[in-house]
């Protein structure tokens, strides 16, 4: 499908949806599960085109995956830190975490290792990660001496011993997690120091999963220290949270229709950082009301605009400039200018569509000023861009014949988001 009209709502939205597992969860607690020894069952995992090409990448390491399309779940048969392929081709296509994580991961294999990926993802930079994975003593090059895929990482007889590195962090926190999973299976471990305003919730994401997992890392002095010759322990089953940038969509349809949504299964103490992204709605002018079984967010028919830093969940960017016009004083986005680096150049995809929308949009170096704004309809280009695609679209509930050009792209995270989206309208019916 090349193109899709979002229709509007009639009245405010009220509803109840359970968005599908976190991504980030997903792809984090693979990795550990095949570092850890026996069988592990990742109950409610996220099953989409970021997932699938870990589990394929996986299959291509040597592992035993079995994916459940109904439960949904994944289960994992652990090598308890070995890799059985000796060098493998992997291709993450689109897949930030895949690569990223990847990276780190086969430095506890043998042999030579190929990634590569799509277009967008051989223009994502990964030179920062290289660098401090030959500090700790692996071959890695970029082929193209670029800093960036495809990338070969070599490892000789003796593996990676592991012991100090530096990383900058600056343009994705992904590389720190990267180096931090294998860490506890290297012999010498890992004492990382992290430069940079890097994404820390997403950090602190996988220091908490890794602690769930069995190893336990200590920050001393603003160093990450991982213990060596550690071991991960198998979960069954290991439950994945429901996705807080998935949900964000919803919530702030709420927000901006002065409706009310209840996103079950997501809890105010959830190791992922975009959780709190609903308390930006509050404060802009909704309301929250946690539960046992999830939360409920309110419109109130107001929102006021902020000026925020947010650096700490970049991936709501798109969802907070989407509805900015709409607010009764200008939003200030600061602090991402990383985001440039990631599905697309998402500040220069969001200001151009923005103002194809008729908002009054200035781009910033790193971030932008979002004036408030009458709307029309057009056709949003997404620019291959999940994010962007799922963002605009809650626009369209508002704005009468609003369409989403290639909103197959929503695959790479969501891949039923339009279903999910239009059930919302059914549930007034």
């Amino acid at each position: 499908m090349d193109e899709i009209e979002i229709v509007p709502l009639q009245r405010p939205v009220r509803s109840s949806i359970r968005v599908p597992g976190s991504k980030s969860i997903t792809n984090r607690t693979l990795l550990l599960a095949a570092m850890a020894p026996g069988l592990s069952t990742l109950s409610g995992a996220g099953l989409n085109d970021d997932t699938r090409r870990m589990v394929a990448a996986l299959r291509a390491l040597g592992f035993n995956v079995a994916l459940d399309e109904n439960a949904p779940k994944i289960v994992v048969e652990g090598r308890d830190g070995a890799i059985p392929s000796r060098g493998a081709e992997l291709d993450a296509s689109g897949a930030g975490t895949a690569m990223r994580f990847l990276l780190g991961f086969v430095t506890l294999g043998r042999g030579r290792f190929r990634l590569d990926g799509n277009d967008r993802m051989r223009k994502r930079p990964v030179g920062p990660l290289l660098d401090a994975l030959r500090a700790l003593g692996a071959s890695a090059r970029a082929e193209r001496d670029n800093g960036c895929p495809p990338v070969v990482i070599e490892i000789g007889p003796g593996g990676v011993c592991g012991g100090t590195a530096r990383i900058d962090a600056a343009v994705s926190s992904q590389f720190v997690s990267a180096l931090l999973m294998p860490a506890p299976l290297w012999p010498a471990g890992l004492r990382l120091a992290v430069s940079g305003e890097a994404a820390e919730p997403f950090i602190t994401m996988t220091l908490r999963l890794m602690e769930q997992w069995g190893v336990g890392p200590t920050i001393e002095n603003g160093t990450i220290v991982v213990p060596g010759g550690r071991r991960y322990s198998a979960q069954q089953p290991f439950e994945i949270e429901p996705d807080a940038s998935s949900a964000s969509y919803f919530a702030a349809a709420a927000a901006l229709t002065g409706g009310n949504v209840v996103l079950e299964g997501l809890r105010a103490d959830s190791v992922q950082g975009d959780v709190a992204f609903l308390k930006l709605l509050e404060r802009m002018g909704a309301r929250l009301d946690w539960r046992a079984a999830g939360v409920e967010v309110s419109g109130t028919g107001r929102l006021e605009g902020v000026d925020v830093t947010m650096n700490a969940m970049p991936d709501m960017v798109p969802t907070l400039a989407a509805i900015a016009p709409w607010c009764s004083s200008p939003v200030r986005i600061r602090g991402v200018a990383f985001i440039r680096h990631h599905e697309s150049d998402r500040l220069r995809s969001l200001a151009t569509e923005l103002t194809h929308l008729g908002a009054s949009v200035h781009e910033c170096e790193d971030g932008m000023l979002i004036e408030p704004s009458r709307l029309k309809p057009t056709a949003v280009d997404t620019h291959d861009d999940h994010r962007i695609a799922m963002a605009f679209a809650i626009l369209g509930l508002k704005v009468p014949g609003m369409r989403i050009r290639n909103p197959g792209c929503v695959a790479k995270t969501y891949p039923d988001f339009f279903c999910d989206l239009a059930s919302l309208a059914a549930a007034q019916t």
